[in-house]
């Protein structure tokens, strides 16, 4: 009798055990997860006289995400962040200088990043295909998909932007900006955040320009055509502060007029 006992006690312990919930960040499970760059090369406009206009490959995430049932009253949403790490932008004008967009406080190394949010849904980057939320308790399963998408589709003047003039002066661009994307948690009572998957990516653009030669027949797009493929990262980074609240890179930025003798001129300034 008292092993029959004994036997059913430790039988009784196992299976209380087995039926404690498992908490949401031990359950929460990514099933798949795709990024890429698309094949196709950055595109050039030069239909305006005013502009020329160019357009990159988009760079596309997303993940399959399962939630097993939620047992308490907890609030979740799952989705994308992502922050700028490094950005150079630099439009030069010939003989007379170049036109910048800089982030300050990035180049000057006050922080890691800075975030890239639509400006509206902070941290999101989006809030449409980019987040999903899960309201607890919930009795079933809940599978879903989030997804995210960028590009850069910039006007760029033809004549020195601090001159009164509009003469082609424009003889070259380069761009590089490198990207950190997280798939991401958030407990939207506790605000506990859980890193699911990092990504990077980088996206690099030369644009060599004849302001002489007619319109429509100005620029050349240069190495590289086809861009690195992002990374999907083994281990998980931390999602540095700046990449979590405002301001967001676009209304961070400012661009700057730097002729190549005298001082620099604040062109825009930040929005911030």
């Amino acid at each position: 009798m008292f092993c029959w006992s004994l036997v059913l006690l430790v039988m009784g312990c196992i299976q209380s055990i087995r039926c404690k919930p498992k908490s949401f960040r031990d359950s929460i499970m990514v099933l798949e997860v795709n990024s890429s760059i698309d094949s196709n090369p950055t595109s050039i406009d030069e239909s305006s006289r005013v502009v020329l206009r160019y357009r990159t490959p988009h760079f596309r995430a997303s993940a399959r995400v399962l939630v097993p049932p939620v047992a308490g009253k907890e609030s979740w949403t799952v989705g994308w962040i992502q922050a700028c790490n490094h950005m150079e932008f630099y439009n030069k004008y010939g003989s007379k200088g170049m036109s910048s967009w800089e982030l300050p406080d990035l180049q000057d190394g006050k922080i890691q990043a800075i975030s890239d949010s639509d400006g509206v849904n902070y941290p999101w980057y989006g809030n449409t295909t980019e987040t999903y939320t899960i309201i607890g308790p919930t009795k079933k399963d809940t599978k879903f998909t989030v997804s995210m998408n960028d590009n850069f589709y910039p006007s760029v003047t033809w004549g020195v932007p601090v001159s009164d003039s509009n003469m082609p002066m424009l003889s070259s661009i380069w761009r590089d900006q490198s990207f950190t994307t997280w798939l991401v948690a958030i407990n939207l009572v506790s605000g506990e955040i859980l890193v699911l998957q990092t990504v990077r990516w980088r996206m690099r653009l030369h644009i060599e320009v004849d302001p002489n030669k007619p319109l429509g027949q100005r620029a050349r797009l240069c190495e590289p055509i086809a861009q690195e493929q992002p990374q999907v990262l083994g281990k998980n980074e931390a999602i540095p502060p700046n990449a979590m609240v405002k301001p967001n890179a676009n209304d961070a930025q400012v661009l700057m007029w730097r002729p190549w003798t005298g001082e620099p001129l604040v062109v825009i300034p930040p929005k911030h």
